[in-house]
């Protein structure tokens, strides 16, 4: 694999690093500290094309590929990982799925403003009762002529309560299981859909999710988003993709806690000597670095195949399984390097700890991965 940047991706690379650096992290504690969704950021971000990196150009996107896609999510994502899930969410989860199955009017309707940032998306498969198993979803899509009626409750939306546009998932022939859901293209702000209460996270807190309520919300035909029952196709090939932003995520968040660490542990002295010159503390962080390294060239192996149009099912499931675990050992180990200073709020290291977390669970948990991976494995 060529690991050689496009002129168009260190381009991007070098705007979205000093975005990041000037206006993102400056503000990371405070709106964490204060759950504050950061609306500026998200229109600076607009601005800079990053709400549809990889939408094409006819539809006002950016035109570029799921490599340029992740180097921007690890620089956002190191500043501040809740606005990273924001600009994840509203590129993987909203804008992919409308390109890969949108009809041309569903592109010109709700893609379009997705990709300029005009709009805000989100993603809406779990349910109170139905995370990692689809198929046990209550929400149901019932025709009536030629409209859908839905009603229904979804858990964890995250954007949901900034969110203009929705991919929801619902039941439209239960009886079917999985091969019964239908995913449709909603308003969320239409008659019959109704936002719960932001959710009070350990992580992640500037970046907002709630339940979603559809109490007899009405939908015609022109709102399904790819077939009628063909929704777990959709699901499935849109956290693929997905899968690899928050593996790009906890990439971003896994360089922050051990870029912070490596330079306290340079500083900071002990016995006479800096503690990175301790032999205990040097090779926590040598483990780190490499540990790192290597989780970043599985998170750009899956984004190379999903450029190229290649199934990237396993690739993107190991990338997201080996980048989340890192992120998560790399900040609880930083908060170990700093000792009790990493265990207070004036150092950044107990957010990354508890920003970590959350990638190991959304979008597929890590024991997800595995079964994804195992899957995989047998097919092969």
């Amino acid at each position: 694999m060529d690991l050689s940047l496009t002129e168009d991706q260190e381009t991007l690379l070098r705007v979205v690093r000093d975005f990041a650096e000037r206006e993102v992290k400056p503000i990371a504690a405070e709106i964490d500290r204060e759950a504050r969704f950061p609306t500026q950021l998200v229109r600076r971000m607009a601005e800079l094309g990053l709400m549809g990196v990889e939408v094409p150009d006819p539809y006002d996107g950016s035109g570029l590929d799921s490599i340029a896609y992740v180097l921007a999510m690890e620089e956002i994502s190191a500043a501040c990982a809740s606005t990273g899930v924001i600009m994840s969410v509203n590129n993987s989860l909203v804008c992919d799925p409308l390109v890969k199955f949108g009809t041309e009017a569903q592109k010109q309707t709700w893609l379009r403003p997705l990709a300029r940032g005009d709009k805000l998306g989100c993603f809406m498969l779990s349910e109170p009762e139905a995370g990692s198993d689809a198929a046990a979803q209550k929400t149901r899509a019932i025709p009536d002529g030629s409209d859908y009626v839905i009603n229904g409750t979804k858990n964890w939306i995250t954007n949901g309560p900034q969110a203009d546009t929705g991919i929801l998932f619902t039941m439209t022939e239960p009886e079917k299981g999985n091969h019964g859901i239908t995913a449709f293209v909603v308003d969320m702000k239409a008659k019959g859909v109704r936002v719960g209460r932001k959710d009070d996270k350990l992580g992640i807190r500037a970046s907002h999710s709630c339940q979603v309520f559809f109490e007899d919300h009405r939908v015609d035909q022109d709102q399904v988003l790819g077939e009628p029952g063909k929704g777990f196709k959709v699901a499935m090939a849109t956290l693929d993709g997905g899968r690899i932003g928050i593996a790009a995520q906890a990439l971003g968040i896994g360089r922050a806690a051990f870029e912070f660490a490596a330079g306290y542990a340079c500083e900071r002295r002990t016995f006479g000597k800096r503690i990175i010159d301790h032999q205990a503390i040097g090779f926590m962080l040598a483990d780190m670095d490499t540990e790192l390294d290597a989780a970043r060239l599985l998170v750009l192996r899956a984004a190379s195949l999903k450029a190229r149009g290649v199934k990237h099912s396993k690739e993107s499931a190991m990338a997201k399984l080996m980048a989340a675990e890192t992120a998560n050992k790399i900040a609880k180990n930083a908060i170990q390097i700093l000792g009790g200073n990493g265990y207070v709020t004036e150092y950044p290291v107990e957010r990354y700890y508890r920003d970590a977390k959350i990638t190991e669970i959304y979008e597929g948990t890590s024991e997800i991965q595995r079964v994804v991976i195992a899957a995989a494995m047998l097919r092969e």
